[in-house]
């Protein structure tokens, strides 16, 4: 590794990583990136098993930021496609579309028990008409805006399936920003009249999607990134060395070889609990103690290939029930042709999982026979349909939104605020939620952020007719955790 001091050190190499490092290094910016992982992407990545493609879960593009969607689409061009979103929720051995349709919804669940969801509504609404009341958990949240009823019947299942946890201990900012905007009200009225949930993410009609995968976003930014700076796979980063607030150095690499690397920037976007353990020397024992509070979901992705042209019509279909061991199903091959070879198909399934539990300790095998079996009994397919499978494990997946999270990151960003030189950044590295959007947004930032500091240039926007940075002048303002934003002016 060639170790220059001048050179901007990234750490991780997800979709915030990498955009951070793409904007650096089209500002002619010297940069490093390091992943742990054998391939850039983090949970962004599509893998190729046998000729078949598959994403970790299914990730659409959708933005309202128009500089994001220009940054994307400069970056991909010809190879995004758009894909008409088709959804649905299996319940009660039945198929709910969503976004909601309302003679779908009234057929499948049955006028009383629509009336009753209605009914509940309403009474929550005039509940807080009367009394206002903070809304602490997922569950609180829920019930104000669409009622006990379908807390019940949808959000708690589903909720607890995936976070695997009750709903009680989920914090409300976290469903309030996966869904931000909704309630009943709104998705009835969007059922009615389409163009109402337009600009909502969660009830989009069409997405942007890579015709070979989410991954290709990832790869776009490393091979523009590699054409004149280095990204380092396989390699993982063991300890930041910092003196007065300043980090002089990063050590990276293998299990048989580490490197001292240094650097004038260090922009991090690995989990914030490990870059808080990795700190040398270590943090009081209260930042290092909040930090062991943070946990992550783990998830499991099964891919079951078929000898099928398709199974299903639909996009993604949505399992809440408990007896069903996996959350949610994709078919690849709904969103792009190219996933799988001609004339067979692909289906993925996500169980949501904590590492060391039943279903993490799991065989492969006995994985995919689980899998095969639960797809036999919702009547997808038979089992001598199956001609190939692959099983992957992703540790730390999500980030964990108990109650109380947003205050435990409070005290680790405004320590981390202190150090002159070290940008955090991403999902895991904010210990947030963010959408594929965001975490590109994010990733801008910190680049930004970088390029100020060095009175290159100030902020940076995306030009529409090229990925070229567009400079306009920007002063750093701070945001509620301490850590520096950018505004224009």
């Amino acid at each position: 590794m060639n170790n220059g001091e001048d050179a901007v050190i990234v750490l991780g190499g997800g979709l915030a990583g990498l955009s951070a490092g793409y904007v650096l290094a089209k500002a002619g910016v010297r940069v490093k990136i390091f992943e742990s992982d054998s391939m850039v992407g983090g949970l962004s990545k599509t893998l190729i098993h046998n000729g078949f493609r598959f994403d970790l879960g299914g990730h659409r593009f959708f933005t309202t930021d128009e500089n994001v969607n220009a940054f994307v689409k400069n970056l991909m061009g010809s190879e995004l496609i758009s894909v008409c979103r088709k959804s649905k929720i299996y319940m009660r051995n039945q198929y709910i579309d969503y976004p909601l349709r309302p003679f779908n919804a009234v057929f499948s669940l049955g006028l009383p028990v629509t009336l009753k969801i209605i009914g509940d509504y309403g009474i929550e609404k005039v509940k807080s008409l009367v009394r206002k009341k903070e809304d602490i958990s997922l569950e609180d949240w829920v019930v104000r805006h669409f009622g006990r009823t379908m807390f019940n019947m949808y959000f708690k299942e589903y909720s607890e399936k995936v976070w695997g946890m009750e709903c009680g201990g989920i914090s409300a900012e976290w469903v309030e920003q996966r869904i931000r905007g909704l309630s009943l009200a709104k998705a009835i009225r969007n059922a009615f009249f389409r163009f109402a949930g337009k600009d909502m993410p969660t009830l989009v009609d069409s997405f942007l999607y890579p015709r070979l995968g989410i991954g290709r976003i990832s790869d776009r930014l490393k091979e523009e990134i590699v054409k004149n700076n280095d990204v380092y796979i396989s390699t993982s980063v063991e300890r930041v060395n910092h003196s007065d607030f300043t980090v002089d150095s990063i050590v990276a690499g293998s299990n048989t070889h580490k490197e001292v690397i240094p650097g004038k920037e260090f922009i991090s976007s690995i989990p914030l609990p490990k870059l808080v353990g990795i700190l040398n020397p270590a943090p009081p024992e209260n930042i290092l103690a909040a930090a062991s509070r943070l946990k992550f979901r783990d998830l499991i992705v099964v891919a079951i290939m078929i000898d099928r042209r398709r199974v299903t019509d639909q996009t993604w279909i949505y399992v809440p029930e408990r007896n069903m061991p996996f959350g949610r199903i994709h078919e690849p091959t709904n969103w792009s042709e190219e996933m799988a070879p001609e004339g067979k198909t692909i289906m993925v399934m996500e169980f949501f999982s904590f590492r060391g539990d039943r279903i993490w300790n799991e065989s492969d095998e006995g994985l995919v026979d689980l899998t095969v079996a639960n797809l036999e009994q919702l009547g997808f397919i038979a089992s001598n349909e199956v001609i190939d499978s692959a099983v992957v494990r992703v540790p730390k997946a999500y980030p964990l939104f108990e109650v109380g999270y947003r205050n435990i990151c409070r005290e680790i960003h405004q320590y981390l605020s202190r150090f002159k030189n070290l940008h955090i950044t991403g999902r895991g590295g904010m210990f947030r939620y963010y959408n594929m959007d965001h975490a590109i947004e994010s990733g801008v930032g910190s680049a930004e952020r970088v390029l100020k500091k060095a009175a290159r240039v100030g902020k940076i926007e995306w030009c529409p007719c090229n990925d070229v940075p567009v400079i306009r002048e920007a002063v750093p303002i701070t945001g509620d955790e301490g850590i520096a934003l950018l505004r224009v002016q």
